[in-house]
């Protein structure tokens, strides 16, 4: 995994007069500053994504959970010689990676944000010449110039990762220049604190941790056939009975099911009280999704962890595909695009519980600020590492707990809080 170098804020002020000045003034006469002398992007450099939950260095006890290193549902699953692992389809490491964009300004702010798969080369090779001299304030006005600019071979996947990247890193610099948290910029406190569901099948750790809403990933899908629904059962019952019967069970199914399947699937776990079924579908099966929605009811179903922007999430809604939206912030367009999603999401009272939401800053801040976004998505780092590793995620977090089981909090450092949060 790549490491990505933390910036200690301290140091950074000092680095700079500007920004030391700036430190030092109150928060409504450095405003006023800024409004007087507009920011300039100055430079725009990639840089390698951390991992979302944080570096290790031990070796996982035997038998942990990966999405990459034990079988999970997927749509390779159809050919025997990718259905093993992800990592035999998956980009070779170093490849394709998600990655970090840095933007500097010619008053010693700097940005921060990570952007999804392969999204650097559309920063370096395109956007870069968009932002240079621009202030980074206009960041409506900047993502609609970048959104414009790669529509005619983007408007989904990687072009929409590079564009998350640089709205995520425009946020960073206008909550640093103004010495407040993101969340605050994007409405305040709406909730005293954000409950968490943990996402993984190492079930044992995640309940000695506190968990008491648990994801598990489906193992199995249609090529599996009748077996591989009994063995899909057996996880979910004994998680069901090492959890109890308050707790909450969602199913993720990886784009990998058919809606035969999932009906079948839905009607073996209707004893299990399963909360949501994501992502059953692969994700443009907009009217099947709809058609799932009116056929199931023991549970819910939801997706959007592999939509784009608001446009993608109009064809979810006018399909009625999902009772749940699930937009991820570095993949989806950035928390400008992630507002708007959000805003769509709250004319119809659909929840929006975006993908990893817990493990970015800038989802963290989206979570508090949006009434309709209720909880927080977490992956715990393995079993089987030293006390530390665990201790240093909770209060990277800012882990509490309580009735719901784990909560956590957005950082109040000003900006999105990326060299606090160790992410």
């Amino acid at each position: 995994m790549h490491t990505m170098a933390h910036m200690n804020r301290r140091n950074f002020l000092k680095s700079t007069p500007a920004a030391a000045a700036a430190a030092a003034t109150p928060m409504s006469a450095q405003a006023q500053d800024f409004g007087k002398s507009k920011l300039k992007i100055t430079g725009v450099t990639l840089k390698p994504a951390g991992a979302r939950t944080g570096t290790y260095t031990f070796k996982p006890a035997p038998g942990a959970w990966s999405t990459q290193n034990v079988e999970v549902a997927s749509p390779m699953s159809i050919y025997p010689e990718y259905k093993a692992t992800r990592s035999l389809f998956n980009p070779d490491p170093g490849k394709m990676d998600d990655f970090a964009v840095e933007i500097t300004t010619d008053r010693g702010i700097t940005g921060r944000g990570l952007g999804g798969r392969a999204g650097g080369q559309i920063v370096e090779g395109h956007l870069i010449k968009l932002l240079l001299g621009k202030d980074p304030f206009d960041v409506e006005r900047l993502w609609d110039v970048m959104w414009r600019s790669t529509m005619s071979y983007g408007r989904k996947g990687v072009t929409m990762n590079a564009i998350s990247a640089v709205d995520i890193a425009l946020w960073d610099i206008i909550g640093k220049a103004l010495q407040m948290p993101v969340y605050k910029l994007l409405g305040g406190q709406t909730k005293d604190r954000i409950p968490c569901y943990c996402t993984g099948n190492d079930v044992e750790q995640h309940l000695q941790f506190g968990f008491k809403r648990l994801k598990l990933a489906a193992p199995h899908g249609p090529a599996d056939g009748l077996a591989g629904m009994r063995k899909n059962e057996e996880m979910v019952r004994q998680t069901r009975k090492a959890l109890g019967d308050e707790g909450d069970i969602m199913l993720d199914c990886w784009m990998s099911w058919t809606e035969r399947y999932t009906i079948e699937m839905a009607k073996i776990l209707e004893p299990y009280r399963i909360y949501w079924m994501e992502e059953v579908l692969q994700p443009h099966e907009y009217a099947g999704f709809g058609r799932l929605r009116k056929a199931i009811t023991s549970t819910r179903i939801v997706t959007g962890e592999h939509e784009y922007g608001r446009y993608g999430f109009r064809d979810l809604l006018e399909h009625e595909s999902a009772e749940i939206w699930q937009p991820d912030a570095q993949w989806c367009g950035g928390l400008t695009e992630l507002r708007k999603i959000g805003a769509l999401a709250a004319a119809y009272d659909i929840p929006v519980i975006p993908h990893a939401g817990g493990l970015s800053p800038e989802t963290v801040a989206f979570t508090m600020a949006t009434t309709n976004a209720p909880w927080c998505e977490l992956f715990l780092p393995p079993p089987g590492g030293p006390k530390e590793v665990y201790q240093r995620f909770e209060d990277r977090m800012r882990i509490t707990r309580g009735p719901e089981g784990i909560y956590m909090q957005p950082h109040d450092a000003p900006g999105l809080g990326w060299d606090v949060a160790g992410v």
